[in-house]
């Protein structure tokens, strides 16, 4: 396979396992970057020979590019280096996986350099979505889905007219706390809530799917992506993670995208698309399950997910500020300032408070991002 990649984020969970998809497949990694993890970006230096790499953190970029110094590559620092790795010439495709608002401007910068998006960075779309689909339309880049929801909404979308869609059908694990009741949520400590029962997803991932704020995000998302409306877009909680979404069509037919609880799959199929390659990943067995189950969402229980219906309804910036609240409650509750059910309280407070703006721009959208996180740093 000819395709040459650059991995936004490649030390963590969907970089690491893109990193494993590449391995199997012998795509060429041609550019990675990350925050701070630079020793683990250094054995991928050593395996993947990238011509090109970049830190954010400035002084461990400095660190890094002394243990690298015999090695063929270049080593960039801060936003400006990162967006280097997204926009480099070698690479037809960018897989951007980096955690939160963070990925907003290199994603925009990859795009406007004509590259393909192999989008795992929900916030992206969640904050910037008309200006994301419009800057795609533009420049006649594909964003491709690497989340096992949306990739499986793409899938079983494959063929039929958007016109013929009445709805999608978004699952969800409904996380570790599905059967908890909400004075219970209250004593919800940071080990439980990091203890998701099918999937290996990074801390703040695995919060928000504790608090299905990560489904309200997927919900967002599968809005831009396919153009939908969110009145026919339908949650379904689904324990088992095995039918990853599905869609319903006017003649009540309704196709589903199944497969093992393993990001390497939608991942491959990001990066190959159209086509379909053999691996070695394990395959599912459905006899082994055994039996699928759905369930109604409890939006009482887990408001996050309410919010961000209510938040794209209200369109504009709201779902940027209502993002910025989110990532600032969740690392508030993954470093024990507050409690698990305070998530939501904060994110309402800081929607309660801003003004939406209904046409805003990347720099009001990343005004309203600071805005928001320094509004909840300042009520706490």
């Amino acid at each position: 396979m000819a395709k040459k990649i650059s991995i936004l984020g490649s030390t963590g969970s969907i970089g690491t396992q893109t990193l494993d998809v590449a391995r199997n497949l012998n795509i060429e990694v041609v550019g990675l970057a990350v925050d701070k993890n630079i020793d683990l970006l250094e054995k991928q230096i050593i395996e993947f020979k990238p011509s090109a790499v970049a830190v954010n953190d400035k002084e461990l970029a400095k660190v890094l590019k002394e243990k690298v110094k015999d090695k063929d590559v270049q080593v960039y620092s801060g936003l400006e280096g990162i967006i280097k790795i997204a926009t480099m010439d070698e690479a037809d495709t960018v897989v951007t996986s980096m955690v939160g608002i963070a990925g907003l401007m290199p994603t925009i910068e990859a795009i406007k350099a004509k590259k393909n998006i192999a989008l795992a960075n929900k916030e992206t779309l969640v904050t910037a979505g008309a200006i994301i689909m419009r800057e795609a339309k533009k420049n006649g880049v594909n964003i491709l889905p690497v989340d096992s929801e949306h990739s499986a909404i793409f899938q079983s979308l494959m063929g039929n007219n958007k016109t013929a869609v009445a709805k999608i059908l978004l699952t969800a694990s409904g996380g570790p706390f599905r059967k908890k009741n909400k004075k219970e949520l209250e004593q919800v400590t940071v080990e439980e809530a990091l203890k998701h029962p099918n999937w290996d997803m990074g801390c703040k991932i695995t919060i928000d799917s504790a608090t299905l704020m990560n489904k309200g995000l997927e919900m967002i998302e599968a809005k831009w992506l396919f153009d939908m409306e969110p009145e026919k877009i339908e949650v379904l909680v689904h324990p088992q993670s095995i039918v990853h979404s599905m869609v319903e069509f006017i003649d009540g037919s309704v196709i589903a995208q199944l497969g093992s609880p393993d990001m390497r799959l939608p991942i491959q199929f990001s990066l190959t698309y159209p086509e379909r390659v053999e691996n070695n990943f394990p395959k599912l067995d459905l006899l082994k399950i055994g039996r699928l189950t759905f369930e109604e969402p409890d939006y009482e229980k887990f408001p996050c997910l309410g919010l961000a219906f209510r938040a794209v309804k209200c369109g504009g910036s709201m779902p940027a500020a209502m993002n910025a609240a989110n990532e600032e409650a969740v690392a508030l509750f993954l470093n024990r300032k507050i409690g698990f059910s305070d998530i939501p309280r904060i994110i309402k407070r800081i929607m309660d408070m801003h003004d939406a703006h209904s046409n805003p721009d990347i720099e009001k959208i990343l005004e309203i991002d600071l805005w928001a996180r320094n509004t909840v740093k300042s009520i706490l």
